[in-house]
C-alpha cells in the first residue's frame, strides 16, 4: 500500500466514506501524522523484540563518495584516506543505542563495511589486525569511510525516520521513493497506525465546527446556498 493510499483510506474512514472537494482535513497533515506514528511504533517495536523486519528498510541505491581532509574528522592522522558521501543520510529511526543503519557496503548490496562510533575512528590505526580493513562511521548526517581503497560508491540501507526524505536519492534512473510507492511497513503495524489517527487526532478535528463565514467565529450551523449563518 502506498501513502498516498493510507492517507486516503484514513480519511475516508473518519468521513465514513463521505469526504468530498472542500474536505477541510488535509491529507498532507494525515501523511505527516502517519510518519510520526511509524517511527514511535518502530521504535516501541525494536525495544521490545530487538530485530527489524525487511519491510521497514529503505535502499539509498549508489551514493558517490568524494576525498575529504582526514584532518578535519576524528584527528585522523594526514596519511589517512577518508571519503564521505556526497548527500546527507537521512535521519533514522532512533533505536536504544545505534543508528537504525541496516547495510553499509558495497554496491552489490552484500560485501558489509562495518560501522563504528565516530569517537573511537582514532584509534583504529593501533589495532593490530584491521587497521587498514574499511570501516564507516556517521558524523552529523553524513557518512565518512576510513581506508575506503579507491571505493568510489557506497550502497545503503536504513530503517528512515521519514520515508520521503529518500525520494532525493536516485534508484534505477528515478527517484527512490514518492508517494505512489510501496510504504515501507508491515501490515500490523500501518493497522495500529490508522486507528490511532483516525481514532486520535483526526476524531478531534473532524468533531471541530468550522469558521464558513470567515468571521473568525465558529459557526454554529454550516451556511448552505450563501445563506445567513443559523442562529
Amino acid at each position: 500500500m502506498t501513502l498516498n493510499e493510507i492517507a486516503h483510506n484514513i480519511l475516508n474512514l473518519v468521513r465514513g466514506g463521505q469526504s468530498h472537494h472542500d474536505e477541510s482535513i488535509s491529507l498532507r497533515q494525515i501523511k505527516f501524522n502517519v510518519q510520526y506514528y511509524r517511527a514511535m511504533l518502530i521504535r516501541r517495536d525494536f525495544a521490545r523484540n530487538g530485530m527489524t523486519t525487511r519491510h521497514l528498510e529503505q535502499d539509498l541505491g549508489c551514493l558517490e563518495l568524494e576525498k575529504v581532509d582526514a584532518t578535519k574528522c576524528c584527528k585522523l592522522p594526514l596519511s589517512c584516506h577518508v571519503m564521505k558521501t556526497k548527500l546527507p543520510i537521512p535521519r533514522t529511526v532512533r533505536y536504544n543505542f545505534t543508528d537504525a543503519l541496516t547495510y553499509v557496503g558495497g554496491i552489490d548490496g552484500l560485501t558489509d563495511i562495518p560501522i563504528v562510533n565516530s569517537h573511537m575512528v582514532k584509534y583504529l590505526i593501533y589495532d593490530k589486525y584491521t587497521k587498514d580493513n574499511t570501516k564507516a562511521y556517521m558524523i552529523e548526517d553524513y557518512l565518512y569511510l576510513v581506508n575506503p581503497h579507491e571505493i568510489g560508491f557506497v550502497n545503503v540501507r536504513g530503517v528512515f525516520e521519514n520515508p520521503i526524505d529518500v525520494a532525493k536519492f536516485t534508484c534505477d534512473g528515478g527517484q527512490c521513493y514518492d508517494d505512489n510507492s510501496t510504504y515501507p511497513i508491515p501490515a500490523d503495524m500501518l493497522q495500529a497506525i490508522t486507528q490511532g489517527i483516525s481514532q486520535g487526532e483526526l476524531s478531534l478535528l473532524s468533531g471541530t465546527i468550522n469558521d464558513m463565514m470567515l468571521d473568525r467565529k465558529q459557526d454554529i450551523t454550516v451556511p448552505s446556498g450563501g445563506g445567513n449563518k443559523g442562529s
